[in-house]
């Protein structure tokens, strides 16, 4: 497997290859500097300067299994990462930016992290809680009691902050198969942004709020697997205008987490080959 890191300028349309490596690397996000990307993989972190791009290991202490959950605070001082090297399922941690020992801030597992609010303080996050495999949205002030948003309608997954912190954008099957959805930071008002055949994931909304990123599945596909001929769709925040920007193989570890550059102007992903 080759991973092939690229952004796309939204205004242009160009896409620029960051970095291909053998061996696969996953889930990119844009440091609110602007100068690099957070990457994963093989249970590693990577950061990836933009001006002299290469693989450059993010020391993390005991979480040698990091997964493709992973972020940076909007101040550019912590690292959230998911990881299951504790072998009771994922967990989410923070450390410094730079590296180090991480300190866990889940309640339980498993949880795998998606997003954090404008301030900084609050973390959303899917969970399986209580034995159950049914995987919710929860919303977290590390230290405080973690805050259940959806209650077992379906697989909900991939929440993000909108910019103002005021909503939450997921994706859930609870209509039959994944699509869009928000709802408001507190867990009300949940709607379903559009309806269409395709089972859509990972929605990600810019940092100016005018547009959202998800990642398009083929019709009938289940999970969110690897390895398929996807499409990266843009839309308004919401739902509207919905237009394919790139096609390619992808899927898991594409666009897991949020992922666009800090002046809203291009995100970044990973494409695949054989």
């Amino acid at each position: 497997m080759r991973s092939i890191i690229e952004t796309y300028e939204v205004g242009s349309g160009r896409v620029t290859e960051v970095l291909a490596v053998d061996g696969r690397i996953e889930a990119p996000n844009w440091a609110p500097s602007g100068d690099w990307l957070l990457v994963n993989g093989e249970g590693r972190l990577f950061r990836v300067p933009l001006a002299k791009p290469a693989l450059e290991e993010v020391p993390s202490g005991t979480a040698v299994k990091c997964n493709n959950d992973h972020g940076i605070s909007p101040d550019g001082r912590t690292i959230i990462l998911s990881s299951h090297h504790e072998g009771a399922g994922s967990q989410v941690y923070v450390m410094p930016v730079g590296g180090g020992e991480p300190v866990k801030v889940s309640p339980d597992s498993p949880s795998w992290w998606h997003g954090i609010s404008p301030d900084g303080r609050v973390l959303t996050y899917v969970a399986a809680r209580g034995g159950s495999r049914v995987i919710d949205v929860y919303t977290l002030v590390p230290g405080a009691t973690e805050k259940r948003l959806t209650n077992g309608e379906g697989h909900c997954d991939g929440p993000d902050f909108s910019p103002d912190g005021s909503r939450i954008y997921y994706n859930c099957d609870r209509t039959g198969h994944a699509q869009i959805w928000v709802m408001g930071a507190d867990g009300s008002g949940q709607r379903q942004l559009f309806d269409d055949a395709l089972v859509n994931w990972f929605p990600h909304p810019s940092p100016d709020g005018r547009q959202l990123l998800y990642l398009a599945y083929p019709q009938w596909t289940t999970g969110h697997p690897a390895d398929l001929e996807v499409a990266l769709v843009l839309c308004d925040p919401e739902g509207g205008n919905r237009r394919r920007v790139r096609e390619f193989t992808g899927g898991q570890g594409t666009i897991n987490v949020p992922c666009w550059s800090p002046d809203s102007s291009a995100f970044a992903y990973v494409r695949y080959e054989p």
